[in-house]
Order: C-alpha cells, then sequence, then structure tokens
C-alpha cells in the first residue's frame, strides 16, 4: 500500500519531514510555554520584586494562611491566580499592568504603597467578588463544610451567608493583609466619649500628654 496515496494534501504539500518537524516544534514551543507560565506561578516569583516581599508578604507571613496547625500552606498564586485555564490566562494578561507599574516605581516604596492600599485592595475584592471567590474555594468547599466542627459564629454565620448568596470575601477580608485605613461611619457616638480613629489612641489622652 503506497502511503503517499493515504496523505492529505496539505502533507503532500510540505512534506511528511517538515510536519514531523513543525508536531515536533510545536510540542517543543508548548512546553516551553507552559514551563514559563508555571514558573512565574510560583511564590519565589511572585516575591522577587521588593515590592512584594518588603510590604504584603511580610504581613502575609504572619497569618494563618502561612502557618497554621495543619501544615497546608495558601501561597500567593493560590490566592491570586485561578487554576482553570482560561481564568488563568486572563488573570496573567492582567497581570501586565503590574509589570507596567513596577517599571513606573507606582509602589516602589512602603509609604507609596500604604498610599494605594486601599486601591488595590478594592481591585482585589472586586475581582473575587465576580468570580465568586473562586481561588478561596479551590480550598473551601462548602459542600464539605462541617458546622459541628467549627466556632458557635461562624456554624451560625456560614449557613446563612450561604442562603443569601453571599461569597467569601463579603465577610473575609483582611485574612492575609492588612485592611487599609476605612473610615466608617456606624451609629452614633455617645455624648463624651472619646474620638477613636483607626485603633489609635482616645483623643482626650493624646492631648493630655
Amino acid at each position: 500500500m503506497n502511503l503517499e496515496k493515504c496523505m492529505p494534501g496539505w502533507l503532500k504539500r510540505i512534506g511528511l519531514t517538515s510536519a514531523l518537524l513543525l508536531f515536533v516544534a510545536g510540542i517543543v514551543f508548548w512546553g516551553g510555554f507552559n514551563w514559563a507560565l508555571e514558573a512565574t506561578n510560583k511564590e519565589s516569583f511572585c516575591i522577587s520584586c521588593h515590592e512584594m516581599e518588603e510590604n504584603v508578604f511580610k504581613e502575609y507571613q504572619n497569618t494563618i494562611h502561612y502557618t497554621n496547625r495543619t501544615g497546608v500552606r495558601a501561597t500567593c498564586p493560590d490566592c491570586h491566580v485561578p487554576k482553570e485555564w482560561g481564568p488563568k490566562m486572563i488573570r496573567k494578561i492582567q497581570a501586565s499592568n503590574e509589570v507596567w507599574h513596577k517599571l513606573l516605581g507606582s509602589v516602589d516604596t512602603p509609604e507609596k504603597f500604604n498610599a494605594k492600599r486601599g486601591q488595590l485592595a478594592q481591585n482585589e475584592w472586586n475581582r473575587m467578588k465576580k468570580n465568586d471567590s473562586q481561588e478561596c474555594r479551590n480550598c473551601h468547599n462548602y459542600s464539605y463544610m462541617d458546622y459541628t466542627e467549627q466556632g458557635p459564629r461562624a456554624s451560625r454565620t456560614h449557613p446563612k451567608a450561604f442562603d443569601e448568596g453571599k461569597t467569601c470575601i463579603d465577610c473575609h477580608k483582611g485574612i492575609a493583609h492588612q485592611l487599609p485605613r476605612l473610615d466608617q461611619h456606624i451609629g452614633k457616638q455617645n455624648e463624651g466619649a472619646p474620638e477613636l480613629s483607626h485603633g489609635e489612641k482616645p483623643a482626650e489622652a493624646a492631648d493630655k500628654k
């Protein structure tokens, strides 16, 4: 049987050797692309710039996601990069904006970073709200929760939150990084009570010193 007669027209035009070389080149390209993708999806890469290492990474090291009784650690990409291929590629494309700001030096000092902390946090909260806290649910699945093993507050709040259609980030902010300074005017201050601001000492006490 003549193999050439069974070959499709496009294969005859480029030749069997060229087709094999293209196939091998495709495998090499895909392997290299996937290797580079995974290399940029490691914690060591995330903290390779001092903006992350000196700010959010230090905060994260003092949280339960870094050190806990089970020894299971959630690293930077676990929380900030989706595992699914499509969403992961979209997130990687969005990250090009972060590279641009790295070059501009937008947050290259703690002062600059803290000045933008509120905006940066809100951007991430909005992203997680939009994708139903996808990265959180890679580890924390509602269906697997045993409410009898949770504390009274969590066991009471979780079922209610799930029934109301809330997602993780609606309640769980500031669990891996410091919260930005937020002015929240809730309730009416009692007359004569000292004014408190962001956990600082009461204004009256500070004036007496």
